[in-house]
């Protein structure tokens, strides 16, 4: 291909390859069938530089937001084929970006013998499928789908710029790392617990998507010590719970397989989300009813001001730090962190208006909360 070179590209490519080689070997000693084909990193190096320099390019006053698959059209259910190849060049992709710019749909790449070539549209991939999805101008953000249908994706590695950040798996071993964490990084089992914790990678997900920033405090269902950190009256106390949520959680796992399901499961997921736009805090039980929105969260008496926090990002060569709470983001991020320090059996997830999210636990084998930073695993 004669395009320039994306910095950083050739090594990127490299430990991409090895994630993906590494995946695919354990699904099939697993005995998993419906394999995405393996990438290679030439392919790999390739798709990144074009894809890169496609994002920077403005076509009718639009920046391109595309999403690649790279498998051939015999592996993808009822494939949308154009009649002729076209070229995997950058001015192709940005003309092209406006068709598949929807979510859920990929332009499908494959190479014909030693050309990469874009053979139509795919959208149902199988699992494993190296995905490539431009984001905004120079930011890139490699995946692949884990297998459940209604899942996120797993993120892999994100590159902006000349920053480029590897995804690191290991931080799902930590000894008391979230699972909610765990899910994320991809590490989650594909149990019906699995499933549960995907909903709460949905309600992040959409949190950050609205872009007004907000908190979701989750706690025990059936425990009453919460409303010890709350102020109280609070504006928007929901009575009963709301619990279209969770009825749909805790329908079976044939139910969640069909279309009708996977949908009406991304309005609930929405409708929860939205409320975190609010001013104050937005709370849900662990089994998905909603408590109430709105809510100002103040100091438990009894309890102690939060003065330190461990901070984490889940990225290769990214050092974990003790910093002060008012370090990391506004009152948002502060009370979060309080909460989280005083109801120590509850998680807070906080997303700011410049796309950060952090999700905080208290960390038993640290004695204090972990302020997990995931934004990278959410693109």
């Amino acid at each position: 291909m004669s395009v320039s070179t994306y910095p950083d590209s050739r090594v990127v490519a490299a430990t991409v390859q090895e994630h993906f080689t590494r995946h695919i070997a354990a699904a099939r000693q697993q005995g998993q069938q419906d394999l995405a084909p393996q990438p290679d990193a030439l392919t790999i190096e390739a798709i990144i530089n074009a894809a890169f320099w496609a994002s920077l390019r403005r076509e009718e006053s639009y920046f391109p937001k595309i999403s690649f698959a790279l498998l051939p059209p015999d592996l993808v259910g009822q494939p949308l084929m154009f009649e002729r190849l076209l070229p995997f060049t950058p001015v192709t992709l940005a003309r092209l970006a406006p068709a598949v710019e929807r979510p859920g749909i990929h332009l499908g790449v494959w190479r014909y013998g030693n050309e990469l070539r874009v053979w139509g549209a795919a959208h149902i991939i199988p699992r494993l499928c190296f995905v490539l999805e431009v984001i905004e101008p120079g930011l890139l953000v490699i995946k692949y789908r884990r297998g459940q249908e209604s899942s996120k994706f797993v993120n892999v590695a994100v590159l902006k710029g000349d920053q480029v950040k590897v995804v690191d798996e290991e931080g799902a071993s930590l000894p008391d790392c979230p699972t909610l964490i765990s899910s994320l990084l991809g590490s989650g089992s594909h149990s019906s617990s699995s499933d549960s914790v995907s909903a709460f990678v949905q309600l992040a997900v959409s949190m950050r998507a609205h872009g007004r920033g907000g908190a979701l405090l989750v706690v025990p269902q059936g425990s009453e010590l919460w409303r010890e950190s709350i102020l109280w009256p609070v504006p928007y106390s929901v009575a009963p719970p709301f619990s279209e949520l969770a009825e749909l959680m805790r329908q079976g796992a044939d139910m969640r397989s069909e279309r009708p399901w996977r949908e009406a499961l991304g309005r609930a997921v929405d409708v929860v989300a939205g409320l975190t736009a609010v001013d104050g805090a937005t709370l849900i039980n662990d089994q998905y009813e909603l408590l109430a929105f709105g809510a100002k969260i103040g100091m438990r008496e009894g309890g102690a001001q939060v003065e330190q926090v461990l901070t984490t990002e889940p990225v290769v060569g990214a050092a974990a730090s003790v910093v002060k709470p008012e370090h990391l983001g506004g009152t948002r991020h502060l009370s979060a962190a309080q909460f989280v320090q005083d109801q120590r059996d509850s998680l807070a997830l906080v997303a700011s208006q410049d796309g950060r999210f952090t999700v905080f636990a208290w960390s038993p084998c640290e004695g204090m909360v972990h302020a997990h930073r995931v934004e990278t695993l959410l693109l």
